[in-house]
Order: C-alpha cells, then structure tokens, then sequence
C-alpha cells in the first residue's frame, strides 16, 4: 500500500514540475503516473550501472556529475512518455533538480528512514 501511495505522490510531484520550469509539460494524470513509474525503474535499474559506469568523473568533479546523470534519466524518459515532453538538456537538469527535491519531500512525509 505504501509504495502505491509513494508511486501517486510521486506523479502528484511530477505534476508540479511544469509550475516552476515552465517548458516542461506534463499533459494528464495518466501521463504523470506512467512518467513516475517509469522514473522510479529507470532510478532503480538503469542510474546505478551508470553511476558505476561514469564512477571517475563522478569522483572528479566531487559528485556534481551526479546531476548530469539524473537530468539525463529525467530526459530520457519524456521521451518514451507520450504526455510529458522535456524539450532540452537544460530544461532536463533543472526539472530533474525540482523532481528530485519533491520527491526527497514525499520521502521525508512518509516516514523513510533512507
């Protein structure tokens, strides 16, 4: 129960994404809730190979990379998404940033202890 609670307040987050980075676009619910989901897999499976994988810049600029990874994860899934379009890096690496806080939020209101 807790983790489709999680996966709502999650599209809920990514719903708010466009108030503050406005060329991001998220078109329905049902858009945001595929989105989530697919952020949640993409964060779960595909972001830890590539950390490892990019491990020595990472390293090199003192984790800043990091950031360079999520906006790239954040992009890549507005374009498997039909509904949530991400139109630039740019845009990818500020929303990611947004997306990220919102979800740390969520995190922190259910009680995680990670």
């Amino acid at each position: 129960m807790k983790l489709l609670v999680r996966w709502v307040l999650n599209a809920i987050a990514l719903m708010l994404v466009p108030e503050v980075v406005t060329s991001i676009r998220v078109d329905s619910y049902t858009a945001a809730l595929l989105s989530a989901l697919l952020l949640g897999f993409v964060n779960a499976i595909i972001r830890p190979v590539l950390l490892i994988i990019t491990l020595p810049f990472t390293v090199l600029t003192l984790g800043l990379f990091m950031l360079v990874i999520n906006a790239l994860m954040f992009w890549s899934v507005s374009g498997l998404v039909h509904g949530f379009a991400v139109p630039d890096f740019a845009t990818a690496f500020w929303g990611a940033l947004l997306y990220s806080l919102l979800t740390w939020l969520v995190s922190l209101a259910l009680g995680d202890k990670d």
